[in-house]
């Protein structure tokens, strides 16, 4: 008896989702939901980072406005500081954010992360928006902190929309840097320590709680190529009232987003390294 067979059905062969912009929002979008959804667990870290602005502004701007000889201009030294503490902030924030990716790769997340089909400029996208929610968290407490201690800001609604956007510039600046040292040291040690090191350096080599005319020749240039003194900058002219931009806006904006979309480049670059 010959038994006959039907030949095997071919596999099904399912089409390629289309590439384009809607599905790279769309990426980004997964990729930030699933970090921004982190904070529910820890709602405690953002009151956390609420101490750190406080000292600054209630223990260092108390005794450093009874000085006169730090020149700014027609602000109280108060208004001057607190653009430049919230800018430090952020930067405090976002400058450790490359431990999370140390340890998404400890966990496997970060190797299901590549295998998948969203791109790493989206991955590093998303990541950096992340960022920025939480260093937004940061512009809610500076300025309750203003009403507390009668700082003179802008409550103008335009001008605190220009803020929150520096503030989220500024937090992908640092974040995607963050970023790119974890793909270059690989340990969540040496993240920590390479973030430690910097954040020292950047702070005080920018306009946060002085002006750029008190420093000597050489910390002039380097002030001139940090990106947080073009962030305190624009908030500087945004936040207070009669506070200006020695650059610019449009050069304060512009500079940040050279350096966010130079270093969301080279974070995706990098970014397979951590696995290897």
């Amino acid at each position: 008896m010959v038994r006959s067979y039907a030949p095997a059905a071919p596999p099904a062969v399912y089409p390629e989702r289309p590439a384009g912009f809607v599905t790279f929002l769309g990426h980004v979008f997964t990729v930030a939901d699933a970090e921004i959804r982190k904070l529910q667990h820890d709602p405690v870290e953002l009151l956390m980072r609420a101490v750190q602005p406080t000292l600054w502004l209630v223990v260092f701007g108390q005794v450093m406005s009874h000085l006169r000889g730090v020149p700014t201009g027609k602000l109280t030294y108060l208004d001057f500081m607190a653009p430049g503490i919230l800018a430090q902030s952020v930067l405090f924030i976002a400058i450790f954010y490359g431990v999370s990716a140390i340890r998404e790769r400890d966990m496997g997340v970060l190797q299901k992360y590549l295998v998948s089909p969203i791109s790493r400029v989206s991955l590093v996208l998303g990541k950096a928006i992340s960022a920025s929610v939480r260093a937004l968290s940061q512009g809610v407490i500076v300025y309750i902190l203003a009403l507390l201690l009668h700082i003179h800001a802008t409550w103008q609604p335009l001008n605190i929309l220009g803020v929150l956007l520096l503030i989220v510039m500024g937090s992908a600046v640092f974040s995607t840097f963050s970023l790119v040292i974890a793909c270059i040291v690989k340990t969540h040690e040496r993240v920590m320590g390479m973030g430690q090191v910097m954040t020292m350096p950047l702070f005080f080599a920018s306009n946060a709680i002085y002006p750029i005319v008190l420093m000597p020749g050489w910390l002039k240039i380097i002030a001139t190529v940090n990106p947080l003194t073009y962030e305190v900058d624009g908030l500087r002219a945004l936040m207070v009232q009669g506070g200006t931009s020695v650059y610019g806006l449009g050069v304060d904006f512009a500079v940040l987003l050279a350096f966010s979309a130079a270093l969301m480049a080279l974070a995706a670059r990098l970014y397979p390294r951590l696995v290897t």
